[in-house]
């Protein structure tokens, strides 16, 4: 099925200029042409506008006040406003407003061009973060958590069974596998919403603080106990405790956990009164606690108390299919933390993530795609963006700028295969501008397709006729 033209609204009170740029851009865009501010209105009304192209100054409505009632009627439409009489104040002042850029005339059609396939792809991007936030809302209420690998999509089902019951939870993963965000989830998703989410990080802590902060202590208990406190159970009362780490507390310690969760109370350090608390506890850790039960470092009592329902968070390594995701989620989140506007990360640049190992997993991608993010000066983050001791890790970068990867790895060869059948039929076998939109060269396109195998069994000549001696 033949993907619809975008459209455009063109709209200038003078007829040669409308008609002139209808005759440059009919060809890959559908043109609705507005002579008038009021008009321009009135076609936002009766049609969903992709883009608008707007002179400034018009008889009767400006293009400045169009540009607030256009955006204001139709969300997501991307403003580009044109005039003969340029001025850095005007261009700073459209762009308060919401447009997209300002252009001056006589118009260059070619950077005109560029400009509306960046804005397109910009507005697609946007529009594909968004409905992936909406879809994993909706379908899992785990927004924060990003996946849509098979181990991930298993860890969500469980959360959702496991959240509206007031069974203990215990998660285990390495560190920057996202533990907090799975237990805030199962909060979220649970009875418990409307009550507190406490979270306690016990290794942060030595064991004489960490006993004070989770069951609180009365006056003159220990030297600067100068008034009663509360600890963290009597905080998350009505809600949710999550105990991070929990394999670094004592034997001591543990003894007094232990109780709590059978009894549900406690006393305070210092004190003989008992207090009751209505908790669901969560706990975490990135240790093997099995493993330390039987090595007599943690109480099996305990241990068995924790493991009512046990989710294991896989390390990134075990599912690169959710790198591209992942990396996607952060772009959109760091362009809009950090003012940029990267559009896309190209298939070489995901192949070497992809390879990398993640010893500090999602939170290590999160840091690198931030400083790529910040640090790139281009529309899009390539091989050259990734820190170099990524690179020198995967030794898959033999090709930059411009190359996919000398070997791709696990599910990434089936993306970048679709990547590039994808790439090639938008440019209609032009493969010159394929690896352009793809951002490698011609000649590792053409690497890629035999490696493929996609002119020996024909597939690259169904992508588009001709293909063959195109480009």
């Amino acid at each position: 099925m033949k993907k619809a033209k975008h459209t455009i609204l063109i709209v200038d009170d003078d007829k040669a200029t409308r008609e002139g740029l209808q005759l440059a851009l009919e060809r890959d865009y559908e043109i609705i042409l507005a002579e008038s501010g009021d008009r321009a209105l009135s076609e936002l009304t009766q049609n969903k506008i992709d883009i608008m192209l707007c002179d400034i100054r018009m008889p009767g409505m400006d293009g400045l006040t169009l540009l607030q009632k256009a955006i204001a009627k139709q969300g997501g439409l991307v403003c580009i406003l044109l005039t003969a009489y340029g001025s850095v104040e005007t261009a700073v002042e459209a762009m308060k407003l919401g447009a997209y850029d300002f252009l001056t005339k006589p118009l260059n059609l070619d950077h005109l061009e560029i400009l509306i396939r960046r804005a397109i792809k910009s507005q697609e991007i946007e529009h594909e973060n968004v409905q992936l936030k909406v879809q994993l809302d909706s379908k899992y209420g785990m927004e924060s958590i990003v996946g849509n690998s098979p181990v991930m999509i298993q860890l969500f089902e469980t959360v959702k069974q496991a959240a509206p019951t007031q069974a203990t939870v215990l998660i285990q993963g390495e560190s920057g596998t996202g533990k907090e965000l799975v237990a805030r989830s199962i909060h979220k998703l649970s009875t418990r919403a409307s009550g507190p989410f406490v979270a306690v990080h016990c290794a942060a802590l030595s064991q004489n603080l960490l006993e004070s902060e989770i069951f609180g202590h009365e006056k003159g208990s220990f030297t600067g106990a100068e008034a009663r406190r509360q600890g963290r159970f009597e905080l998350a009362d009505g809600g949710t405790l999550f105990l991070d780490e929990i394999s670094e507390i004592d034997p001591v310690i543990q003894v007094k956990l232990l109780r709590v969760l059978e009894e549900r109370r406690f006393e305070r350090v210092g004190g003989n009164k008992m207090v009751e608390v209505d908790i669901r506890l969560i706990a975490a850790t990135n240790k093997d606690l099995k493993a330390m039960v039987k090595e007599g470092k943690f109480r099996e009592d305990l241990f068995f108390r924790l493991d009512v329902v046990n989710i294991t968070i896989p390390p990134l390594r075990d599912r690169v299919e959710d790198v591209p995701l992942l990396s996607s989620s952060f772009i959109g989140d760091f362009n809009t933390k950090n003012g940029k506007n990267i559009e896309a990360i190209t298939p070489d640049a995901l192949s070497i993530l992809a390879a990398y190992p993640w010893p500090g997993n999602v939170r290590e991608l999160r840091n690198t795609i931030e400083k790529m993010v910040v640090l790139s000066r281009g529309p899009k983050l390539t091989a050259r963006d990734i820190p170099a001791s990524i690179r020198d890790v995967t030794r898959l970068d033999t090709d930059v700028p411009g190359s996919l990867g000398s070997k791709p790895v696990g599910n990434i060869s089936d993306m970048e295969k679709k990547m590039i059948i994808s790439a090639i039929r938008k440019h209609a076998g032009n493969r010159t501008d394929a690896a352009q939109d793809l951002g490698i060269s011609r000649r590792t396109l053409h690497r890629k397709i035999k490696e493929y195998a996609l002119d020996n069994d024909g597939t690259a000549d169904k992508i588009i006729p001709a293909v063959r001696g195109r480009g």
